[in-house]
């Protein structure tokens, strides 16, 4: 590390103080997909069910970074790293709630409600994070941002390690597991404790909070504001009889979200550059963190659970390793910011219809090495673009943008690919015999968005299918279908980086007609 690139001299310890507070969140993360199964069979929980349990830490990663990016300025770093080194302490106590014997509504809310306080928390530490590297090292921020980012998947290599050996070999509790991430929570709280914090640029400029908001507007804001939609209709709906109800309350949410913007920027249009990225940091969400919620689970229904924990680590370290190497690329490689996420996109895209083809260890490992490579410098590399082009919204623009991507993972991603996940499933079962569909499909359902409500295979039994070492024929035709379910959802999940490529793909031909990418300073217009 180049001390030449910091401005404070406790540079080093807030970075790994960063990087081991979303270590904390990696590790939690990492063990909840892989308890997920067990989750299934303990309380008979759908895919579209888990998936909205792992949806509600991503969407509450949304309010923790967007409420914290407004806040950090104002209050400072310390006491929001107090607030999230709290809610990641209750996350644990109220997951634990849910106990086998439970019925799936109370076992449901508890462990919706501790992945969100858990996702809150996290979103609050990335609001500290975020800014204050990009803060501390102005000068190679695409850097310093991936270095703070490696956290995640070593969070999750030691996740999946827990699953693999303390609850696949030492048969450990799903509980038990899971209170591990708390050794690095208390390790943050000690190493952020008593520091001093530096000040944003914009903030040592001294610009007001409409100021720095304005770059962000109503293109921006209306990004924002339909993802807050989307988030208040799941949530709302179900308390109402008419469901109309709670789609009217949400879309007030959104419009007064929308309406406050527009007022505090004066009606400011925003840039449209900021607003493209929102939109290209929500596909990231969706991609990135939603596929990796499933990727245990699919990769070890195709293969089997001790593989799929295995590849799970293996690209978890490929990902750790690579985003060391950000700067490498961009100096030596000759890949500004715009085109590695350009690059990694097409790396997404092959990667997962590779997986989705895979039938072997070997060729699985491959094709989830192309796909590791390809996500491991989105997320950090669109903050560096972001904090790089808009230096005068100082830590709003990348915490809103955060919180879209987190968002987006648990409103899209996480939820879609188990809805797709259910319904390719069922509807092979139902091509291979309809018999064996209409006894193993019944009350269970699938819904996503506007796609068309499906029957789901009865998840209790399909568990017991895949854990069975001696199958029937019946059973082993229910599980070959779960498994042409996972790859068809995996070729549909290519669509998203599909759709980036385009956008990073039109983002490098303008900046070629600008002059090329480069930082800018707080006085300088886009």
């Amino acid at each position: 590390m180049n001390n030449t690139d910091a401005i404070a001299p406790n540079a080093k310890r807030l970075l790994w103080a960063g990087f081991t507070a979303i270590l904390a969140a990696g590790v939690g993360f990492g063990v909840r997909g892989g308890i997920f199964g067990t989750w299934a069979a303990d309380f008979g929980f759908t895919g579209a069910q888990l998936g909205m349990i792992g949806g509600a830490g991503f969407t509450s990663f949304c309010f923790g970074i967007m409420i914290g990016g407004v806040l950090v300025d104002k209050f400072g770093y310390g006491k929001l790293v107090f607030a999230a080194f709290a809610l990641h302490v209750i996350s644990a106590f109220v997951t634990f709630g849910a106990t086998a014997g439970q019925s799936q509504a109370v076992a449901y809310q508890f462990l919706f409600w501790g992945m969100f306080a858990f996702g809150a928390a996290n979103g609050v530490l990335e609001a500290v994070s975020n800014p204050l590297v990009a803060t501390l090292f102005p000068n190679n921020r695409n850097h310093y941002l991936n270095i703070l980012h490696a956290s995640w998947p070593l969070g999750m290599v030691f996740g999946g390690v827990i699953g693999w050996v303390l609850g696949d070999t030492f048969n450990w509790s799903w509980k038990a597991q899971l209170s591990l991430y708390l050794i690095p929570t208390v390790i943050y709280g000690a190493m952020f404790f008593g520091q001093k914090y530096p000040k944003s640029e914009a903030t040592e400029k001294g610009l007001k909070f409409g100021e720095m908001l304005k770059d962000v507007g109503l293109l921006g804001g209306a990004v924002v504001s339909f993802m807050l939609y989307l988030f208040f209709k799941g949530l709302l709906t179900p308390f109402f009889e008419t469901p109309v109800v709670g789609t009217i309350l949400a879309s007030l949410i959104a419009i007064a979200v929308l309406a406050s913007i527009a007022t505090v920027t004066g009606f400011a249009i925003g840039h449209w550059m900021l607003a493209l990225l929102f939109i290209a940091h929500a596909l990231v969400g969706a991609v990135e963190l939603g596929t990796d919620g499933w990727i245990q689970n699919i990769t070890g229904a195709i293969l089997n659970p001790t593989q799929g924990k295995i590849l799970f680590v293996f690209t978890s370290l490929m990902m750790f390793g690579l985003r060391f190497c950000a700067h490498f690329i961009e100096t030596k490689c000759g890949l500004k910011p715009v085109g590695l996420l350009f690059v990694c996109s097409l790396m997404a895209i092959l990667g997962l219809n590779l997986v989705s083809a895979v039938s072997a260890f070997g060729p699985a490992l491959g094709a989830l090495l192309v796909y590791a490579f390809g996500k491991t410098f989105f997320w950090p590399t669109m903050l560096a673009v972001v904090s790089d082009r808009f230096p005068r919204t100082g830590g709003i623009a990348i915490s809103l943008m955060g919180g879209v991507g987190m968002m987006s993972a648990g409103l899209i991603g996480g939820p879609g690919l188990g809805y797709f996940k259910d319904r390719f499933a069922a509807e092979d079962l139902a091509k291979k015999d309809s018999a064996i569909h209409a006894e193993w499909t019944g009350e269970n359902t699938s819904k996503f968005l506007a796609f068309q409500e499906v029957s789901t295979i009865d998840p209790v039994r399909l568990e017991a299918a895949k854990n069975s070492k001696e199958r029937t024929a019946t059973e082993q035709t229910v599980v070959d279908a779960d498994i042409v379910g996972n790859r068809q959802t995996l070729r549909v999940d290519s669509i998203i980086p599909l759709t980036m490529a385009g956008i990073f793909l039109f983002l490098i031909f303008y900046f070629k007609s600008i002059g090329g990418y480069r930082p800018l300073k707080v006085d300088e217009q886009q």
